[in-house]
């Protein structure tokens, strides 16, 4: 799984997928750029989609600027509150999803699928291709709405340089097709996916991605949709190859260890998680990632083990340009002292309002050898992203056994076949593999089984349906810290948590671009100009009019 160097010879192939040359043999040979490849190893186009996903440093600008914001789990760097905290239309910054994976990442794996199709001695990494690229398009739909799809990347295979807009609805039905069909046409005995830096090539468990996928599509569309909804999330327990089991079947991106900088070379190398980088930021005294109240407050006030392993309070003023190791942890002497932790609210800036400090011990400790080092401190009570979230080696999120569990108790809620297992479990067992998520996959610190049952007893999933969808969601809010395109499509989906408006918060008059959360992020502009038919047939669909607040097509009332 870590050989990354044959994993960047791979991404420099896949970036160059085509060449020219002419008929006649000297003009080929004069022709030809011997520094690029004739063709192209399948497998190396999929681990260039899959390292894009989180490692396009340019792409997931996106989720610190406008997802984390519309999530409130993060909020107070400028990025995050300025554009998604305080709402501001910016159609350069909406666009780094379209932007990015339709040139790079659904370009190869269109190419991938398209020059594998035939090929039965290439059936596995044909059927890998086909439900990653469902997955990434995923993201764009639930993003943007109405989107190409089953046109897009065929510019050169087919000749089609303005690609229709598919409905969501066609491009979610197309979704349950491809995964059926890519993962039973999986076969063990045939060819080795290479180069896959998330299954590393194991057949079984991309049956599980494609079946687990499944359902999560199914519950996206259950309130527009509930019939089908049900038919195919049933159908998907019930297919050949399974769902996820366990935290052993987490679909996750590995990355490498990566010295963070944001040289013109971080933005092409896709070997380092980029949203670790994002979120660690390029400003050591401004460390971006600052929670916001909503996550930090649900957090702290319900007793969650996970409150101090996913936020910290910390004096940054040693730290370096390129690693968080030099910050010193204030958290445990806050806790002593009984000083309150201040997170930054909905639309509020870290500065914004100032926040009360107190004097440090540990602070003037290290003062009497480092006189620079300033002892009272004050925004530093504001609780931040902690440091097992900050490395480049961070995993990249694609599906975990979590969401599976929360996904068949909320089935089963909704009076789904699901098996035997009652709500209740579903739910203990969904909260309990999220915690110990954080402990696998980010080295956090082990929760015992005593203080999960403490905690799990006073935070139980309730009595009435509302409260049980209510709960699972709330518990699928916080798992999903790390995936936060995966979070802004279920809150938007299930309802909850139920987010309040920055201008509840005072924030009212800076919400240029309207008072109520963002249900979608618009349009690259120049779609306008480059496809044009196919950009305004989409937008007469939705009134006329490209508008954050027109939801798409599953964003129906959500109190079905």
């Amino acid at each position: 799984m870590k050989n990354y160097k044959s994993y960047f010879t791979l991404i420099l192939a896949a970036f160059t997928i085509f060449f020219t040359a002419c008929s006649d043999e000297y003009m080929e040979n004069m022709n030809t750029d011997p520094s690029k490849a004739s063709t192209i190893d399948p497998n190396a186009q999929l681990t260039t989609a899959q390292l894009q996903t989180y490692g396009d440093l340019g792409m997931v600008e996106i989720y610190r600027n406008y997802l984390y914001a519309f999530n409130q789990q993060l909020m107070g760097c400028w990025n995050t509150t300025n554009y998604g905290g305080r709402h501001t239309v910016d159609n350069n910054e909406m666009g780094r999803i379209w932007t990015t994976f339709y040139t790079t990442a659904i370009k190869n794996l269109t190419d991938a699928q398209y020059r594998t199709a035939d090929n039965a001695e290439k059936v596995n990494i044909n059927s890998a291709v086909r439900i990653y690229r469902v997955y990434l398009m995923s993201v764009i739909t639930d993003i943007h709405g109405d989107v190409p799809c089953s046109e897009a990347g065929k510019g050169f295979l087919e000749e089609k340089f303005n690609p229709r807009y598919d409905t969501q609805e066609e491009i979610y039905n197309d979704f349950f097709t491809e995964l059926k069909t890519a993962g039973n046409n999986m076969d063990a005995s045939k060819d080795k996916i290479t180069g896959d830096v998330i299954f590393n090539g194991d057949v079984s468990k991309w049956k599980k991605l494609a079946n687990s996928l499944r359902m999560r599509f199914a519950m996206r569309i259950s309130n527009v949709a509930p019939q089908k909804a049900q038919e195919e999330f049933e159908a998907a327990l019930q297919d050949e190859g399974d769902i996820f089991q366990s935290n052993d079947d987490n679909a996750l991106i590995q990355y490498m260890e990566k010295s963070f900088s944001f040289g013109q070379e971080a933005y092409t190398d896709y070997r380092g998680n980029a949203l670790s980088q994002l979120l660690f930021g390029n400003d050591p005294a401004n460390n971006p990632s600052y929670l916001c109240s909503t996550l930090f407050n649900q957090l702290y006030n319900t007793g969650d083990p996970r409150t101090f392993m996913i936020g910290r309070c910390y004096y940054d003023g040693l730290m370096s340009s390129t690693s968080p190791d030099n910050r010193i942890d204030l958290t445990n002497e806050m806790l002593e002292k009984g000083i309150a932790f201040q997170p930054c609210e909905p639309g509020a800036f870290s500065y914004d309002p100032w926040p009360s400090g107190y004097d440090s011990d540990i602070l003037k400790e290290l003062a009497e050898t480092n006189p620079s080092i300033s002892t009272t401190v004050a925004r530093e009570t504001e609780p931040k992203l902690a440091n097992n979230f900050l490395k480049s080696t961070n995993p990249g999120v694609v599906m975990t056994y979590a969401e599976v569990e929360f996904l068949l108790a909320e089935a089963s809620l909704k009076g789904w076949n699901t098996g035997s297992k009652s709500i209740d479990e579903l739910y203990r067992t969904g909260v309990r593999a999220a915690i110990d998520f954080l402990t696998e996959s980010y080295g956090c610190d082990q929760v015992s089984d005593e203080t999960f049952e403490e905690y799990i007893n006073q935070n139980g999933i309730g009595h009435t349906d509302e409260q049980k969808k209510e709960a699972i969601n709330t518990q699928a809010w916080i798992l999903h810290f790390t995936n936060p395109a995966e979070c802004w499509a279920n809150i938007r989906r299930s309802g909850y948590p139920k987010l309040k408006s920055p201008a509840e918060y005072g924030f009212g008059q800076y919400l240029t671009g309207g008072t109520e959360i963002p249900v979608r992020l618009c349009y690259p502009v120049l779609e306008s100009s480059y496809n044009k038919v196919s950009y305004e047939e989409a937008l007469n669909r939705m009134g006329g009019t490209d508008n954050w607040y027109t939801p798409v097509w599953w964003d129906k009332d959500a109190t079905k």
